[in-house]
């Protein structure tokens, strides 16, 4: 009986990475009710590296390099990237991202990682955030990774329409949509004084 209850616990411990890699020993502990130590077991049975070694194959992969900013300027890190198309970043939520009270990560530092990841996806010298329109769906808590995704579902001239998904071992805890303006380098350098961006939040 025991046997059986394993065999099954590691079919679904391997459909669950399939479609969310990012997800932690604890993570996957919580989500089963068993404990890490068993988790790290399973995962070996079924030859399932940490999350670390696959987080890195995700990005051998699936990686282009950033051309609309540098990577300092992200929040989260990148860890796959097809500019005008996708890309998907990881952030772990820190104290210093979280309400000392609460310990629930302020919605400033969903949002930067999500408008950070914006520009990111786009192939352009520079881009500009023109609105972004989103909700926060679920309160995300400190120890927490959040995995952020865009997806271009818009290209018309220089603007880009990006829809944004932000989720806590699959749970979605953010989600919008993004309106990107795109510029060449000579246009972005006339235009440094000037923000042009209004947020609609």
């Amino acid at each position: 009986m025991r046997s059986k209850r394993k065999e099954k616990r590691q079919e679904a411990l391997k459909r669950v990475l399939l479609e969310d890699p990012f997800l932690t020993d604890a993570e996957l502990a919580a989500r089963f009710g068993v404990s890490v130590q068993t988790i790290r077991l399973d995962r070996m049975t079924l030859g399932i590296p940490e999350v670390r070694e696959r987080l890195k194959d995700v990005a051998v992969r699936h990686f282009d390099r950033l051309r609309a900013l540098e990577e300092q300027d992200l929040i989260g890190e990148v860890e796959a990237l097809k500019r005008d198309e996708y890309a998907r970043s990881v952030l772990r939520i820190q104290p210093e991202h979280v309400f000392t009270r609460s310990r629930i990560a302020r919605g400033h530092v969903l949002f930067a990682q999500a408008n950070s990841l914006a520009i990111a996806v786009t192939d352009a010298d520079w881009a500009l955030t023109a609105s972004a329109l989103l909700q926060f769906v679920t309160p995300v808590e400190l120890g927490q990774t959040v995995v952020m995704e865009a997806t271009v579902r818009l290209k018309a001239g220089t603007r880009r329409e990006i829809v944004i998904k932000g989720t806590v071992a699959a749970r979605t805890v953010l989600e919008g949509v993004w309106t990107v303006v795109l510029m060449a380098h000579e246009d972005a350098l006339r235009k440094k004084h000037a923000t042009g961006a209004r947020y609609k939040a």
